[in-house]
């Protein structure tokens, strides 16, 4: 039987022995009162990593985002948001459709950023014909555009930017953590100027579950009022929680054999006639490549690699998404393209 070699995403991942070693250990208490002792250690070590005050463990990274926008934002208020960003493409429109809350796009940029005059543009002045602006939000690293990584920088203007006209700032950070160990800076450093940063736990970090939000005391405070709202009250918790924390001690250093395994596939996809890659634009673990040959399309590409044993993507287009993690090795990577190419002779 050919054996799999699964690149549709970093949430596929299974559990380490480690965290299923910590999750069958785990002391647990009922986390809907305040005393489950696991997720309250997760939510201290995500609050300390992230420089922030408070965090507050959620069930998903779409959670976490909408959570972060209640509490940021009341019905009719309105948020900036890149036009290929995750709030604004796959999460169901559940900002306006939960909580009222208007979305005005900015074209994102193909380095995931949204140029600066255009977020200012963008910000509504006090009409009583336009909902108001509230929250500007950001997405590090950005999915749809090929895992691009905003810098520091970067965060740091639109943060100003949004100080300046008493605006709050949200990063949707579902892989900051891969963010930082591209640019080799601490994960505080990226947050620093955001008022909230969400972050997948279940992605690159390889656990079973889970995101964490991290404000100040205050914004968790409602926050967690509004992950109640959201039906997002676990009680047992720690159980998973218990995961996350071996998440943030033993996955975060690995992150550069993710990026290290992205480069070596898109630079062999780019050898291959028929596909077309940028290895200079793959900075993180996610690889975006096109289709470039006239008699297949990216749809009969896809079925024809997971007859092959190769499992991918296809994103809209001609392109397809492959994306490394923990359970993908680089020899896993050279078999891979060995196939593709087989695929495509």
């Amino acid at each position: 039987m050919t054996r799999i070699i699964d690149l549709r995403s970093d949430t596929i991942t299974r559990p380490t022995p480690a965290m299923r070693l910590a999750m069958a250990n785990a002391v647990v208490g009922d986390d809907v009162l305040g005393d489950d002792p696991t997720v309250q250690r997760l939510e201290a070590l995500a609050a300390a990593r992230l420089g922030k005050e408070a965090a507050l463990f959620v069930a998903s990274g779409h959670m976490g985002n909408l959570v972060s926008l209640l509490t940021h934002c009341g019905r009719g208020d309105e948020i900036i948001v890149g036009d290929q960003a995750h709030i604004f493409y796959y999460e169901q429109g559940s900002a306006a459709v939960v909580g009222g809350i208007h979305p005005r796009t900015v074209p994102n940029q193909t380095d995931g950023t949204l140029a600066l005059d255009q977020i200012e543009a963008a910000i509504r002045g006090d009409n009583v014909h336009f909902p108001r602006t509230r929250l500007i939000c950001l997405e590090n690293t950005h999915n749809r555009c090929g895992g691009a990584v905003l810098d520091v920088a970067y965060v740091q203007a639109v943060g100003a930017l949004a100080r300046r006209h008493q605006l709050k700032l949200h990063v949707d950070g579902a892989r900051v953590f891969n963010a930082a160990a591209a640019l080799g800076v601490e994960v505080r450093e990226l947050a620093a100027d955001a008022d909230s940063v969400s972050f997948c736990l279940s992605k690159g970090l390889a656990a079973p579950i889970g995101s964490v939000v991290c404000g100040s005391a205050a914004f968790i405070q409602q926050a967690r009022r509004n992950r109640k709202l959201l039906g997002g009250g676990m009680r047992q918790a720690g159980v998973i929680a218990a995961a996350g924390i071996v998440a943030l001690e033993q996955m975060v250093e690995r992150l550069v054999d993710d990026h290290a395994n992205a480069q070596r596939l898109s630079a062999g996809l780019s050898q291959i006639p028929g596909l077309a890659a940028d290895p200079a634009r793959t900075q993180t673990n996610i690889v975006m490549f096109e289709l470039t040959r006239p008699d297949m399309t990216p749809a009969h590409l896809q079925s024809a690699l997971e007859a092959a044993g190769v499992r991918l993507f296809t994103v809209g287009g001609r392109r397809l998404r492959a994306v490394t993690h923990y359970e993908v090795s680089a020899e896993d990577i050279s078999e891979a393209l060995e196939r593709v190419a087989a695929v495509m002779a």
